[in-house]
Formats: structure tokens, C-alpha cells, sequence
């Protein structure tokens, strides 16, 4: 895609900085990643611009002066229709030029070797093969269930669609780089609704635990309470030791304060002075040392990630990887009395190839948004709510502009949690970013706009995230079709956390806010951003979600979930789900414990029975 014109009038290049003419390579390298229709929609962004460039001045974009291409945008921007093509373009674009401008440091300290793992490339794997249990997916799930098969003596098989990605590959590429290579679709993944939601997932040994945040909540009592009382899911019963187990397992501890960075210390900061609840999170990564980069990747390896703690105890039971492995259905046998049977997995390696795992126990692990489409492949898709009861924790974000440097994309990218409106479904937790990752929130077009990227590192920045009615569904059978519609009660809630997120920011000493919002971008007190947020609703936020849940629910009720109390898909012996779609309800934390410890809770009840002859 040809954007030079364009970018240069974003960014207000006027041939001063050398940064600035990198940034359309880098913008092309990351659209190269994204699924075809996303490439699409912006190559039909960027002509439109430069097709209203034309008709205002009879010139492209790359050839007017920077005041001329400036006036273009702005005069877009005035109009209802074209606006938001701007708002479009302008996420992508200030990704490349952050990176370009902020370039990765050296790693601090080298690598360390990652513990090893059995994993051999799909395109080496023979094209039939038995196992005593096939998993699909290696992420917080499919790593937990296979290391309890493994260890009760199967043979275990974990196919990944993924590839593996050592910690030493992470600490000399830009975080830009590797988003675009550990996510879905670049990391492109949307869920289309009012409004559109972005949804970024893993793809990678180690599933979405390589890039998360390192966050580990436990499951809140309460939503234990209500997963046993409404939905009947009577795992949840065990919960309480098989949390403990997931803690051990991570090496989860409170996150100490010489690490945190300004970003958690100004938060810590507002809180105390508000009187509000705030404390460092609990994370699973003993020794960080603050590089600010787990959603990519974590490049010291501190970040125990299911890849460097759960699947090297599996292989070393016993358990195999095979990796670029999509599975495309689950092979039934059909000639036994009553529903059919698991049979194994037909696989597709890179090449287009196919291989084949016979196996009476499939284990569904390919994450919220792709085990329906999998499980529809397989003819298995026949409950009426498979695919339905989607939580996402729809998610928005606000900075503070403080008088001085914050550099936040130094110290723990999120560190600090504040549970005051947790009771109110509402938990805020301060998020930095990368270096080169920063820049969703920033106002302005042309000159304003290069005045804020180029003081970023003054800005603290905090997310919000809401315990979400289940408002959403996964559909297709060959591509996950995710739609998402926000209730608006969450809708309510989102604007109640950028109105809290302002007001700890402000308490902090933040010289002005910056909402995300293009029609009321930037406030310099409380009053002002009362004003400002007071005719802006949820759809007017730039809306992201990151923990998808729910899609195959466990519980009691045979007409309302696909999966029976212990996990077991109905319609069919020998498949279980151990995900976050097997999780009945939103977690309202971040689910990483919630999905260990059902995946673990899910396989004991299955070996349990097999134990007795179930």
C-alpha cells in the first residue's frame, strides 16, 4: 500500500527528523500481517483520503506542502461521513511511527535457554499416528490438560496451529515485529458490532499465555458462587485447591515495588490519595525486570508463561508438540450403539498437507473463539448454544500528561490493580505499553498530533476493563465469525471507568487527560472532563477486549450448555473441553487461573471416571 502522502500529512513531516520517512515501510510490513479483508479495508481508507485530496486541490497528497496536506485532513475531519476513516488509519500509522521513533533497547541481561520441550514442525510428522490423547491447543488450557494426562501415563499428542517461539528470539526484534507474528491475524482479530471491538489472541506454543499481561486474579469467590448456583457447573466446587495448584505451578507472587515503574507508582499515587483500594498485582513472573514487553513476548524469560512452566513438566511426562498443525475436524466413530465416539484428529500441516492422530479422547483447547468453528467442522456443532454466551471484558483506556517524564514503557507493562469499583463489575489496572505500542490514545492530526507523539513519554497511562454480560457469538465453520454487541449497562460502565480513570490521573498530579475520544480529546480538570464526557457514550470509545470466554459452556441444564457439568462435550463420548469457552460466565478478573484450573479440574474428572469404568 502506497501511503507516503498520507502519512507525512498525520504526522506533520516536514523533512526535519529522519523517523518520519521509515514509517511507511514499517506501516506496510504491518498490514502485510493482517487477513486480507483488513489489508483491503485500509488500502479503500488511504485511496478515499487521497480521492477527497484530489477534489479539494487538484493534487495528491505527497506533492502538496505540509500546511496544504494538513488543511485536507482537517477539512476531513469536519465531515460526519469521512471522519472516521481517519480514526481508522490513524491506529496503524502511529504503531509504525512509534516504532520507528522509539527504537527497541538491547535486551538487558542475554536470554535464557527455555527448558526444553518435545516439538517437532507438523511438515515431520508422520501422516498417521496413535496417541492415548489428543489436545488441541497449547495455550492456559490445553498446556494444564496435557500435562495431567501425561502424568496419570497416556500418551499424550498437543497439536499447535501455532509455531514455537523461544525466549531468545524475543529480545533483539521489535515488540511491532513479533505482534504481528505471535497474534491471530496480526493481532487483527474483530469482533464486528455496536460498537466493533478489537479482540487480539495468541497463536503460538504457549497459546495467548505468551503474550498476556502476566496478570494471575483468582477466580472471585462470588463468581465461583454463582458458576455452581445458576449454572450448575459443579467443578467449581474443586476450584480452591486447583487455583493453588495453577499459582504453584506459575510462581505467582505480588509484583515488588522496585520494578513497577513510574506508570504503577502513579497509580499507587492517586489511589492513596483518593483513598481508593490499589495494590502491585499478582503475577506469574518472579524476577522481571521490567522490560514492558509481555504481550509480546517476554525477552528475559522472567514471565512463566504455560510454554516455559506447564509444558516442559508435560513433556517431560511424556507428551509430544507437533506445531503448525491446524486441526480441521475431529474424527468420529460412528459405528457404536448410541452417540458416536472420538476417534482422533485430521490435521493440515503448512504445505496443505494432512496428517492424521487416532485417539480415543480429543481434548478441545483451541480457545474461546476458534473451538466452536472446530467443533462445528466436526459435525459436533449441533447444540443450539454452542458458539453463544461470548464475554469478552470489553476494555478502554486513558493517559495522563504529567510535568515530568514518566517513560512508562519502563517497568511492569501492567502493574498495578485498583479494585475499588470491582464490586460495580469495574476493575482498573494500570497498562504501559511496549516501546512503539503507545500511541492509541493520542488526539490531534498534523502538528498536534506529532506535539503529542513526540511528548508520550510524559503520559501514565491506566485501562479499564468491565465484568460483561455474555452479549456475543462465534459463528463460521471454516473462520471464526465473532460478532459483539455491548450491552448497555457494560456500556454505562465503560464510561464510569474513564470518569474514574480521569479522576485518579488528576489525583495524581496529571496535568491533563486524554480521553481517546475524538470529540472531546483532552480535559485539564475534573469539571472540565465531566463537561466534556457528558454528551460521549461507549460507542464514541475506542473499545478492546482480550479474554474471551463462555462459547462452550459447562453446567447442568442440557438445553442451555454444550458441555455437561464436568466438562464433557454433549452428543459424543470422549471429547472434552478444557478452555475459557467451557467457563459458564465472565471470570471479572483476568481468567488465566480461572481456564488452568478448569482445564485441570475438566482432565481429573475424566481420569477419575475412567479410573471407575465411566
Amino acid at each position: 500500500m502506497t501511503a507516503d502522502g498520507f502519512v507525512a500529512a498525520l504526522l506533520a513531516d516536514e523533512g526535519g527528523s529522519d523517523w518520519p520517512a521509515r514509517v511507511p515501510h514499517r506501516l506496510d510490513a504491518v498490514l502485510a500481517a493482517l487477513p486480507l479483508p483488513a489489508r483491503a479495508g485500509m488500502r479503500t481508507a488511504v485511496a478515499a483520503v487521497e480521492t477527497y485530496a484530489l477534489a479539494r486541490t487538484g493534487r495528491r497528497l505527497a506533492v502538496l506542502r505540509p500546511d496544504e496536506r494538513e488543511d485536507v485532513l482537517r477539512s476531513l475531519a469536519l465531515r460526519p461521513r469521512l471522519a472516521p476513516l481517519l480514526d481508522l488509519l490513524k491506529v496503524p500509522v502511529l504503531l509504525a511511527a512509534g516504532t520507528e521513533r522509539t527504537p527497541l533497547a538491547p535486551a538487558p541481561v542475554p536470554a535464557p535457554e527455555d527448558p526444553p520441550l518435545d516439538c517437532t514442525p507438523a511438515g515431520e510428522w508422520p501422516a498417521r499416528t496413535t496417541a492415548d490423547a489428543v489436545v488441541v491447543g497449547s495455550g492456559a488450557g490445553g498446556a494444564m490438560a496435557a500435562r495431567t494426562l501425561a502424568r496419570a501415563g497416556l500418551d499424550v499428542v498437543v497439536l499447535e496451529e501455532g509455531g514455537h517461539h523461544p525466549t531468545a528470539s524475543f529480545g533483539h526484534r521489535a515488540p511491532l515485529d513479533r505482534f504481528t507474528e505471535l497474534y491471530r491475524d496480526g493481532g487483527a482479530t474483530v469482533a464486528v458490532g455496536r460498537p466493533p471491538v478489537l479482540l487480539p489472541v495468541g497463536r503460538a506454543v504457549g497459546g495467548t499465555t505468551v503474550v498476556n499481561s502476566g496478570t494471575c486474579y483468582r477466580t472471585p469467590d462470588h463468581v465461583l458462587t454463582r458458576w455452581r448456583s445458576t449454572f450448575g457447573f459443579a467443578l467449581a466446587e474443586r476450584f480452591g485447591p486447583l487455583l493453588d495448584e495453577a499459582e504453584r505451578t506459575l510462581r505467582v507472587a505480588p509484583q515488588p515495588l522496585d520494578v513497577l515503574g513510574n506508570n504503577g507508582l502513579l497509580t499507587l499515587t492517586g489511589a492513596e490519595r483518593l483513598g481508593w483500594r490499589a495494590a502491585p498485582l499478582r503475577r506469574n513472573a518472579p524476577g522481571c525486570k521490567g522490560s514492558c514487553q509481555c504481550v509480546v513476548g517476554c525477552p528475559t524469560g522472567a514471565k512463566q508463561s504455560v510454554q516455559l512452566s506447564v509444558l516442559p513438566d508435560a513433556c517431560a511426562a511424556g507428551a509430544r508438540i507437533v506445531t503448525g498443525a491446524r486441526v480441521h475436524r475431529i474424527l468420529l466413530d460412528h459405528d457404536v450403539p448410541g452417540p458416536p465416539r472420538a476417534a482422533g484428529v485430521r490435521a493440515r500441516r503448512p504445505d496443505g498437507g494432512e496428517l492424521e492422530i487416532l485417539s480415543p479422547l480429543v481434548v478441545v483447547a483451541a480457545g474461546t473463539l476458534q473451538t466452536p468453528p472446530l467443533l462445528r467442522r466436526s459435525g459436533l456443532g449441533g447444540h443450539p448454544r454452542l458458539g453463544r454466551n461470548l464475554s469478552v471484558h470489553p476494555a478502554t483506556s486513558v493517559a495522563g500528561r504529567f510535568a515530568e517524564p514518566v517513560t512508562a514503557w519502563r517497568g511492569v507493562l501492567q502493574s498495578v490493580g485498583v479494585e475499588e469499583l470491582h464490586a460495580d463489575g469495574i476493575l482498573l489496572e494500570a497498562t504501559a505499553s511496549p516501546p512503539g505500542m503507545s500511541s492509541f490514545v493520542l488526539p490531534g492530526l498534523g502538528r498536534e498530533l506529532r506535539r503529542e507523539l513526540e511528548g508520550s513519554d510524559r503520559l501514565a497511562t491506566l485501562g479499564a476493563m468491565i465484568a460483561d454480560r455474555p452479549s456475543g457469538r462465534v459463528g463460521g465453520r471454516d473462520r471464526a465469525l465473532v460478532r459483539y454487541d455491548l450491552d448497555p449497562r457494560d456500556g454505562d460502565r465503560l464510561m464510569t471507568a474513564v470518569r474514574a480513570m480521569g479522576r485518579l490521573l488528576f489525583a495524581a498530579g496529571a496535568t491533563e487527560v486524554l480521553t481517546g475520544v475524538p470529540g472531546a480529546p483532552r480535559a485539564r480538570s475534573l469539571d472540565d472532563l465531566d463537561e466534556l464526557l457528558a454528551p460521549v457514550g461507549a460507542r464514541d470509545l475506542h473499545v478492546s477486549a482480550f479474554h474471551p470466554t463462555g462459547t462452550a459452556a459447562a453446567g447442568g441444564d442440557p438445553r442451555r450448555a454444550p458441555a455437561d457439568p464436568e466438562g464433557r462435550l454433549r452428543g459424543v463420548h470422549g471429547v472434552l473441553v478444557a478452555d475459557g469457552s467451557v467457563l459458564p460466565g465472565c471470570p471479572e478478573v483476568n481468567p488465566q487461573l480461572s481456564i488452568m484450573a478448569a482445564a485441570l479440574a475438566v482432565t481429573d474428572a475424566w481420569l477419575g471416571g475412567a479410573r471407575h469404568g465411566g
